[in-house]
């Protein structure tokens, strides 16, 4: 019954992280897909998953995602030329051979080749958990680390820009507020602090407040 209540629920928001045109509508669809996914471990008798699932993805990944995007802004725009050469086959080469792990793994749940939950939690779910991820699959474990890895550096990679100009060094920063300051008259110190009413921050000439008093 939770699966056929939040199967369509999932696709429908996972569907919808393709389609939204803004990045934090799409965080949030993807916090339903997580949180209703840890709903369905727990549905299996999968505690320890139920609980990774919210503490690690739902309640720090997907958080460091919002905070990203609220440094970053929401509003900014992706640049569409490719500053890393061969990186639309390589995603394509890595897209076919995703696909063909989940034909894989879905053809092993259909013809029953998978071990079942009675067996897999025999001991307790945690214990048999650690004891199948570090004997029978560890391989799997070790790659999927290696996936979240990629993962980072494709992050990396994305947040990449070229850089159309030399960045300012302090000597060139100085030169210029001389240049503003010989061309413009603007001062050369640092502005007053906010809700300060002077026009320099010069000891000898005093602030002064809203009705015009020192």
């Amino acid at each position: 019954m939770v699966f056929w209540i939040l199967a369509p629920l999932m696709v429908a928001a996972a569907l919808g992280i393709l389609f939204v045109r803004k990045a934090v509508h799409a965080a949030l669809l993807l916090a339903v897909v997580m949180i209703s996914l840890a709903v369905l471990y727990l549905a299996l008798e999968a505690p320890f998953l139920f609980v990774v699932q919210i503490i690690v993805y739902t309640g720090a990944i997907l958080m460091l995602f919002l905070f990203v995007m609220m440094l970053i802004g929401v509003d900014t725009t992706d640049s569409v030329v490719e500053t890393i050469r061969g990186q639309r086959v390589l995603a394509v080469l890595l897209g076919l051979l995703l696909g063909a792990v989940l034909v894989i793994g879905l053809a092993q749940v259909t013809l029953g080749t998978v071990v079942g939950l009675e067996e897999a939690n025999a001991g307790g779910n945690v214990p048999s958990l650690a004891n199948i991820l570090f004997s029978r699959y560890v391989f799997a474990f070790e790659a999927t680390s290696a996936l979240l890895i990629t993962a980072a550096l494709g992050a990396m990679v994305l947040a990449h820009r070229e850089r159309l100009s030399a960045k300012p060094t302090q000597a060139s920063m100085a030169a210029q507020r001389m240049r503003d300051y010989a061309e413009h008259g603007k001062h050369l110190g640092p502005l007053p602090s906010p809700g300060v009413y002077a026009r320099h921050n010069a000891v000898d000439t005093p602030a002064l407040l809203p009705d015009g008093s020192t």
